[in-house]
């Protein structure tokens, strides 16, 4: 009796085993507070629920990228232009669901910041002629009619924005509306930030995968468990932090990042499509100011780059 009661326990799980599959997602950086909703999908047994063995990666986007386009990871968590340069480059990829409605991307300074037109005379720190923060300026600075090296001076500073701006080694600088702003108000310090959505409203990071996933149940699988890590981080910040912060540690980030950062993941749009869909006006606007400048060609669409199709308007 004994032994059958063993077998029928073994053949459980073996058929329990098949059923669950391992998919590999790659976060960028290292292991940080921004994750939470990744973490928290896993922690809380999100991604187990749709019968996944989920496996985090930790890298640069573009260590991450040709481990996606090689299948030895299944999603990437990215800037929304990772996507977009990859596949005009011919890489079939796609951005399909969005952790962050709104760009975190802003221009921040000690000094006086109402609108672009104050830019004109600064020295503006940037990472580097890259990435979303370089594209958002590059836009604000053309609806603003300035120009880079006539009316205002994009300095490549690396990824030292805050201690340039605290030092007065640069006027302003292109940053984080919920990392490099919240660092120096917690210290005491006075800081102006400049939105730049008017111009460039991209949304900010999310999960890019290959275009031949669409059509299979890992990609909704993947994405649904993903939304309600986002829905349980918007409605429990707290909770989410403490739930996700033995994974990225007292070194990755802060309670306050994250409450800067919730704000962030909603919008009118999700509300009525779902968290994680994409506002089709703010990407056709985002996607013709990177025609303008000149890095996607004349007649890219926005619908070339992303999709709502796997995202839930409706989660348990």
């Amino acid at each position: 009796m004994q032994r059958a009661a063993l077998l029928t326990l073994l053949a459980s799980v073996t058929v329990a085993s098949a059923q669950t599959r391992t998919v590999n997602i790659g976060l960028g950086y290292i292991p940080n507070v921004q994750f939470t909703p990744f973490y928290v999908a896993d922690k809380l047994g999100y991604f187990k629920a749709e019968g996944l063995n989920v496996k985090f990666q930790h890298g640069y986007i573009n260590e991450l990228m040709p481990l996606l386009l090689q299948g030895k990871l299944d999603f990437v968590v990215g800037d929304p232009e990772d996507a977009i340069f990859a596949r005009n480059q011919g890489a079939p990829v796609k951005y399909v669901m969005a952790m962050y409605q709104k760009s975190p991307v802003t221009v921040f300074s000690t000094k006086a910041l109402k609108s672009a037109a104050d830019l004109k005379g600064m020295t503006v720190g940037i990472p580097g002629p890259y990435g979303s923060s370089y594209h958002a300026i590059q836009a604000v600075l053309d609806e603003a009619n300035l120009q880079d090296g006539r009316d205002v001076k994009l300095a490549s500073i690396g990824y030292t924005q805050l201690d340039a701006v605290r030092s007065g080694k640069v006027d302003a600088a292109v940053g984080y509306i919920n990392n490099d702003v919240v660092q120096l108000r917690a210290s005491g310090t006075k800081v102006n930030t400049l939105d730049l959505s008017g111009a460039y409203p991209m949304v900010g990071v999310g999960l890019i995968t290959l275009e031949k996933n669409l059509s299979g149940a890992l990609a909704k699988q993947v994405v649904r468990a993903s939304q309600r890590g986002l829905k349980f981080t918007v409605g429990s910040p707290a909770q989410a932090f403490k739930t996700a912060q033995s994974v990225f540690g007292k070194n990755g980030g802060t309670l306050d990042v994250l409450k800067a950062s919730t704000p962030l993941m909603t919008s009118a749009y999700t509300a009525q499509n779902g968290l994680g869909a994409s506002t089709p006006a703010s990407w056709a606007k985002a996607v013709a100011a990177l025609v303008k400048q000149g890095k996607l060609p004349a007649g890219a669409r926005a619908t070339d780059f992303y999709t709502n199709s796997l995202v839930s308007k409706t989660l348990k």
